[in-house]
């Protein structure tokens, strides 16, 4: 009989990570003409808005199916009726964005939901690699580092996780460059906070990321304009 006792109190220990730990997607509604701007030479005007909503759902599906809680932290306010039309799961809790850059966005989120949880991630919606399984082991990672990043190859960072937050870590940087998650880093080590860093993925912003695309993703619903450059989706 110890062998199921044993059992059950390792997927109890499972569940209570589970329940102490919050992925925070920052999110806009993809609305057309408006989301994915940069992928209009490649993907038009339609092509772009839907490769937004594509990103977003999948984006939530994995986070969902990693088994944490997941927050959709979104703009517009969460009572705007446009985010009816993606009918999303009922699980998620949601909140709106706050004032201020993109920093001090991400600082609110972060500070409250470490009221109520031990371990956040912060993640956006334009890496389709960020799947369940690299969510969950970035939540590992935490269980002996302060902090875990995988950085972007764009010089960005593609998941921010950490236990405790400072102000530091998203003031006076200038978002969408290449040195935000190398800045992000001196930040961590001035703090003497240790950090877990992962193997790089791809974010989906310009047309010449089009190739990193999972394959299957432009299909006949999203064409891509041949004089764009664009390679060859990897596999």
């Amino acid at each position: 009989m110890a062998k199921p006792v044993a059992t059950s109190i390792a997927q109890t220990k499972v569940q209570q990570i589970n329940n102490r730990t919050c992925i925070i997607i920052f999110a806009k509604y993809p609305a057309k003409d408006k989301a994915k701007t940069r992928l209009q030479p490649a993907l038009g005007v339609d092509g772009a808005a839907k490769m937004a909503r594509q990103l977003l759902l999948h984006s939530i599906e994995q986070a969902v199916a990693s088994g944490f809680s997941v927050e959709l932290c979104v703009s517009p306010a969460p009572t705007d009726r446009c985010w009816q039309d993606l009918e999303l799961p009922a699980s998620l809790c949601w909140s709106a964005q706050a004032s201020g850059d993109l920093g001090l966005r991400m600082l609110t989120a972060s500070e409250n939901a470490l009221k109520s949880f031990d371990k956040v991630l912060l993640i956006g919606s334009d890496c389709p690699d960020l799947t369940a399984e690299r969510l969950q082991k970035s939540v590992q990672q935490l269980q002996q580092h302060d902090t875990v990043m995988i950085p972007a190859f764009d010089g960005g960072y593609v998941l921010l996780g950490f236990k405790q937050v400072a102000a530091s870590l998203f003031s006076d940087i200038i978002w969408s460059t290449s040195s935000v998650a190398k800045i992000t880093q001196q930040r961590i080590a001035a703090l003497h906070w240790t950090l877990a860093l992962l193997e790089p993925l791809a974010d989906i912003d310009e047309p010449t990321d089009l190739q990193y695309l999972p394959l299957g993703w432009l299909d006949s619903e999203i064409k891509v304009n041949n004089h764009s450059e664009v390679n060859a989706p990897v596999h």
